[in-house]
């Protein structure tokens, strides 16, 4: 096989990460050397390559469905919101800048499509398959005219378009139809079809719907996809509940109270259960980093933004975030900071991860993110914080409580550890922990250890199942995305597209683009 194939999408958040990821793992299950492909991400849940090049987490996720390293060729600019209307754009694996939204908009973002077709060209040299996937609605005609990942991306580089819709949500047939009614005739030329995802119920019945979209449309609908619980993969932009997704893109202020991380329903191991409270900060980075901590039978974590919530958690988590003074001023409007304190002077486990460890320190001088000055954290770790204009970006190895511990480093903030017992880079005083490591987590002996910890602290009588691999937990979510493309989808009609392409003839819908 050699070809490509781009999955679009009707939305945001309609399923594209998760069927390119099950395309991946179904062609390298079928001995397809393949490759997954983001011309622009944005994301706060980013990775770090072995190279030092930071791309989006779901870009790295599909590299593992398609069994090969990550690398910044898969992701060549990533944008970083720093808020509602500027972000840091890292391009090939760098950050390069801040730019607003309409200064990139404006010109910069198609000065970067060169870039992008050059990285697809060097993958599809290397790979038989390339899977591309877009960002949003390629039907978003304000943008058409610098886009560089939908579209853009297609007609540059010859490739087939499948679109998703999220018939969950409802809308789906219109939402198709106006997706390529709404494109000029030579990008519909290379929309092939469709593809319905979490759909529930009688598949016999959406059957005549389908029909009738092929009439009016003249395209195949290359599968129907049902709707699945538990799909714990590397979120994109948000927590994959809609309450939480505002706040995770700072977009705007509602609430994540009482949602909860999805994950395998497993009874404890031991007597009691752990409870896991993490402050959903503004612009938070990295939330992924708890998803090891659900994945293990027993512990329940819950995103929260309310000081109450912590009265009955056995480990709170402030996590990373793109805005650590401004995670910080929200943490003292909010109260959780007095909480915070509370719970450290009674000896309760509170751990801070990357921007949730600076906020936990002394003092954060910082001339570079917030351009703040100088600003008093916490207090409660004996760590002082300066921003550098220099982003560290590392794959770290090392022990921590008698167990190896990989992770990765993704910050501008270097901090000085005066005191505490060491842990990680970063230190521990009491029950209060502080790393800038993402992802240490993942690291099965260590999570189990640091479990153990929280849970005598606690007086829980919890206790770590000795048999979680979460390496080998994330293996299976990837394969049942594979079983959702082989089982669901017509694989012999997308290999063909892969292959060959967009069909010859297909028709144009009005009215297309506007002028």
């Amino acid at each position: 096989m050699s070809g490509g194939l781009l999955v679009a999408g009707t939305t945001s958040d309609a399923g594209k990460s998760v069927v390119t990821a099950g395309i991946c793992r179904w062609l390298v299950r079928q001995g397809v050397k393949v490759a997954p492909f983001k011309g622009q991400n944005m994301s706060l849940n980013s990775f770090v390559t072995r190279e030092g090049a930071e791309i989006g987490r779901a870009q790295a996720m599909q590299a593992q469905a398609c069994r090969v390293e990550p690398t910044a060729l898969m992701n060549p600019v990533l944008l970083k919101p720093g808020g509602e209307r500027s972000s840091q754009v890292v391009l090939l694996g760098k950050p390069v800048g801040e730019l607003s939204a309409r200064g990139y908009h404006g010109g910069r973002q198609q000065d970067l499509l060169g870039t992008v077709l050059e990285c697809l060209e060097e993958l599809r040299g290397t790979y038989d398959a390339v899977i591309c996937e877009g960002a949003g609605s390629p039907a978003e005609i304000n943008l058409r005219r610098t886009d560089i990942v939908n579209m853009g991306v297609a007609r540059g580089a010859g490739l087939p378009v499948l679109v998703v819709g999220d018939i969950d949500r409802g809308g789906v047939f219109a939402s198709f139809f106006g997706t390529v009614a709404l494109l000029s005739p030579e990008d519909q030329a290379l929309v092939a079809g469709f593809l319905v995802n979490k759909f529930r119920g009688d598949v016999t019945l959406l059957e005549p719907g389908l029909d009738m979209l092929r009439g009016l449309t003249g395209r195949h609908t290359y599968g129907v996809l049902p709707f699945r619980h538990g799909l714990g993969i590397d979120e994109e932009d948000g927590m994959g509940v809609p309450p939480a997704r505002a706040e995770s893109r700072a977009w705007g202020r509602v609430s994540p109270r009482g949602t909860v991380r999805e994950s395998a329903v497993a009874p404890p191991h031991g007597e009691d259960v752990l409870r896991v409270a993490v402050c959903a900060v503004p612009l938070m980075s990295n939330f992924t980093d708890v998803d090891a901590l659900a994945a293990e039978p027993g512990v329940v974590v819950r995103f929260v933004d309310r000081p109450e919530e912590l009265a009955d958690a056995d480990l709170v988590v402030v996590p990373g975030t793109r805005g650590t003074v401004r995670a910080l001023q929200w943490l003292r409007e909010r109260g959780l900071a007095e909480a915070l304190a509370r719970r450290a002077a009674e000896g309760r486990p509170v751990l801070g991860i990357c921007g949730g460890f600076q906020v936990l320190g002394e003092h954060i001088e910082d001339d570079v993110e917030s351009r703040a000055g100088s600003v008093p954290g916490l207090g409660l770790l004996p760590v002082r914080v300066r921003f550098h204009p220099e982003k560290t970006l590392a794959r770290p190895v090392g022990e921590a409580l008698g167990e190896p511990v990989e992770g990765y480093e993704i910050h501008h903030g270097v901090a000085e550890v005066l005191g505490g017992t060491p842990f990680l880079d970063g230190c521990r005083t009491g029950q209060v922990w502080g790393t800038h490591w993402h992802g240490s987590l993942e690291s099965d002996g260590f999570r189990r250890a640091f479990l153990r910890e929280v849970a005598t602290a606690s007086g829980r009588r919890f206790v770590p199942a000795p048999d979680t691999s979460f390496a080998a937990l994330r293996e299976e979510q990837l394969d049942l995305l594979g079983d959702l493309i082989e089982h669901h989808a017509d694989t012999d009609a997308l290999r063909r597209l892969i292959e060959s392409g967009a069909p010859a003839g297909l028709p144009f819908i009005p009215p297309g683009a506007p002028a």
